[in-house]
Parts: C-alpha cells; structure tokens; sequence
C-alpha cells in the first residue's frame, strides 16, 4: 500500500483499527509481559501451559509417545503406499512423506520413547539423565507451550503489530543489529517467554517472506535468548540465585554485545538477502517522504489488520502449526536429543574438546578451571546440563560464569539447534557448533570480567 501524503492516513476506518488494537494487546499480554506466579516469572502462554501439564502432569509422558506412534505408523504409510487422501493434501504430504533421515529419527525417537516410559532396554537410553530428561522434562514443556503458542502466535504476528513496531525500531535495529525492526518481536517473545517462540515466530515470518535467508539465520541463532523464568532455574540450580540480578543483567550486556558482532562474521555474514521462493520479499521497510515512523507504522498495521484471515482460518493455520510440530519436531527431540544427552553423559567428547580451554580459563584467573571446561561445552549438547555439572564446583565464581555462558551460547541440541534444523532457515549442524563456540568465544571475556568485579 502506497502513500503519498498525511491525508490518506487519516481515512483509516475503524474497523482495522480494533481488529489491530484488540488482537495485538491480547497477543503482547500473552507473550510478552512477564508475570510473577508464585515466586517466579513467566508469560500468559506459560501459564496456560503450565496449567496443561499440572492437569495431566502423570499421563503426558504416555501421549507424547502415542504421539511418536502416529507418527512413525502415518509416515510409514505415506511412504510405502502413498494413498491419495496424504498425496493430495499438501499439509499432509508435507507431515507425513518425509526423507529417510525424517524417518529414521521419527522411528528412532518412538523407540527411544516407548524404552524409557516403560524402562526396557539398554539403560544408558532411558535412564533419567538422558531418555527420562527429554520424555519426562523437555518433551512435555514443548508440547503444552507449542500448543498454545501455536493456537496464539497469530494474535502477535497476523494482526500488524510486528508492522507497528518494525517501523518505530528500525532506526534502532538495522544499524545496530543489521535487521529490520519487526525482529524486535522475537528478541522480546525470547526474552520474556522462551526461546523456542522466538525460533517459532521466526521460522513463521521466514516462511511468509518478511525475513531474508541471512535475518531469519541471524535471528534465530542470536537473539533465541532464555526467558528470564529459565534464567531464575539456573541460577537457582548452579547456586548463584543470590545474584540472580546482576548475573541476569550480565547475560543480558554479554547477548547484546554478541547480537552486534554475530551478523558481521561468517557463517552468518555470509548468508544471502534472499527470501524464500516460494513466497519471495513480502517486506518493504522504506518509509515514504513527508510520513513519521509511527505514522508509517500506524498505516502499515492498518493495512495488515484489514487483510487479516477470520478467526475460524487462523485456528485452522494455527492448528496445522501444532500439528506439524508434535509430529514431526517432538520425533527428532526425542532422539536427537536423546543422543545428545546419552554422548554428553556417557563418553568423553566433551570433556576431551575441553582440553583447550583449560590454560585459557586459569589465564582468566577461573578457579577450578579443569572442572569448569566440559560444563562450559557440554551446552551444546542441552542448556541445563551445565547447570547440572557446575552445581558441584565449589568456587561461586567458577559457577557464576558457567551458568551465565551457558545462556549466552543459545545452541543448543536438545531443543533450539533441533529446531532451527527442522524449519526451513537455512542453517546446518556445522554451522550450528561453529556459531556455539564463536559466541562461547565472545562472551566468555565478558562474562569474566563483569564476574570478577561482582563475586569476590
């Protein structure tokens, strides 16, 4: 929509005008407003799902692995027989005909599944340090947060507001962080919420065209920071809940100096500004002549409000979101996550990479440094597994920096890294482990430094 002068901006009926204002507020009250339930921090999609889980708490475990069953049977009859009702369906087909890597890690992860509900098997698979942490702690927070953030988003992204707030913070965000000013939405829908929302808002504006290839790799790979309610577990875990507010801050300083030098060096420099093919760029930031940011940015929602889809096609879009992710993304956290937990836990990858960091942490002054070197790499294999290794080193300042590095990392495994693999943002697995240790890299030095001013 074109605008030439102030007058047009003020024929806006009003109509889009709530359909931008009621849809967004709710959506921001949702996602982005942090509220304190009982002692702790969250999101209202947090609540919502943390009500799901204390409802079903003891029988989720049991559907996610019915979930992995449908999987692993539909998937097998798209591939072997292809019946007309899935190769006519594009959402179908989509779901179930899949690669054989798809169908392997679907089959894999209803094995990894059904050995650790009922505890068969090897135990170094279903043990409660590896199957048991993805089939009874991260597999049930995804499939009750991704169903209504899933069922919601559309509430934040489908009625103007990331338009409204892109043309108030592009100033800010292009130049700085070399993005356009919508991304804002995500850095807060992480920060306030969970990360993994942010990768699902991002992989959503990707696929609609209004992320490039390289501002989709960089957003999900920079600003999927922890929420602060999982920021709180750590501290809590690690024992610097003390100082959860400059160790939080310090996170914070540490992400947002990564978030300035990550897109300027490869592989991320490096990705192309080209958008999705099927849809191509459906953004355009340029603001026209004679026209403010906010009004730019009033017109724009107005814009997006008045071509909004009902609300019986949104729960459709979204509901396919759902779907799509309980099919076919819980299948490869189950056993990519599995594998990663079980290398981490069971042989000496990462404790041998650590080798290295040894002389640089005791050069940094880091008591217990030979202890501190696996749990600072060990995150790329799951967030809260430095939590859990560091807990046992005495030096507070030691833990300090392990539980704020291993939120400045971002990548990792078990959840973030799986998704980024499974959505269409164009990051490999190497990429991914050489963005963990660039940002390792980058804000380890800083993290050090603010530590040893704050635990003395």
């Amino acid at each position: 929509m074109e605008i030439n002068n102030k007058k047009e901006l003020a024929g806006v009926s009003a109509n889009p005008v709530w359909k931008f204002l009621l849809p967004s507020l709710i959506g921001v009250l949702l996602f982005l407003v942090p509220i304190k339930v009982d002692g702790e921090f969250t999101i209202g999609v947090g609540i919502l799902a943390s009500s799901l889980q204390g409802a079903f708490g003891e029988a989720i475990p049991a559907f996610i692995v019915l979930l992995l069953g449908v999987s692993v049977v539909f998937t097998t009859i798209g591939m072997a027989a292809k019946p007309a009702f899935m190769m006519e369906s594009p959402f179908l087909k989509s779901l179930f005909v899949t690669g054989p890597f798809g169908y392997t890690m679907r089959l894999l992860g209803f094995l990894v599944g059904i050995m650790t509900l009922f505890e068969f098997g090897p135990e170094f698979i279903w043990s409660m340090n590896t199957g048991g942490v993805v089939l009874y702690d991260l597999a049930p927070v995804l499939l009750t947060w991704f169903l209504f953030a899933g069922l919601l988003l559309p509430l934040l992204v489908e009625f103007g507001l990331m338009e409204f707030i892109g043309a108030l913070l592009r100033k800010i965000m292009r130049p700085i962080f070399t993005l356009p000013g919508r991304s804002s939405i995500d850095s807060m829908a992480s920060w306030m919420g969970a990360g993994t929302v942010g990768v699902l808002v991002t992989t959503q504006q990707y696929n609609e065209g209004f992320y490039s290839k390289r501002e989709s790799s960089v957003i999900a790979t920079t600003f999927s920071v922890a929420s602060i309610a999982f920021s709180l577990v750590v501290a809590n875990v690690i024992g610097v809940g003390n100082l959860f507010i400059p160790f939080y801050l310090t996170v914070s300083v540490a992400c947002i100096i990564a978030a300035f030098i990550m897109p300027r060096i490869p592989p991320l420099s490096r990705k192309k500004d080209t958008y999705y093919e099927p849809v191509g760029k459906q953004i355009n930031e340029s603001v026209p002549e004679g026209i403010s940011s906010f009004e730019w940015g009033w017109s724009e929602a107005m814009r997006k409000a008045g071509e909004a889809k009902n609300p019986v096609e949104l729960v459709k879009s979204g509901s396919k979101t759902v779907m799509d992710i309980w099919m076919g993304l819980i299948p490869l956290v189950m056993s990519l996550g599995a594998a990663a937990l079980i290398i981490a836990e069971y042989t000496p990858i990462f404790e041998i990479l650590s080798y290295p960091l040894v002389p640089v942490l005791e050069w940094m002054r880091i008591p217990e440094a030979t202890a501190a070197a696996p749990a600072m790499l060990v995150g790329f294999a799951d967030m809260f597994l430095p939590a859990v290794l560091g807990s046992g080193i005495e030096s507070e300042l030691t833990r300090f920096v392990v539980g704020a590095l291993s939120l400045t990392q971002i990548i990792y495994m078990s959840e973030i890294g799986i998704l980024i693999l499974r959505s269409n943002i164009p990051v490999n697995l190497l990429e991914l482990f050489i963005i963990f240790v660039e940002r390792t890299i980058i804000t380890l030095p800083i993290i050090v430094l603010i530590a040893h001013f704050i635990v003395f």
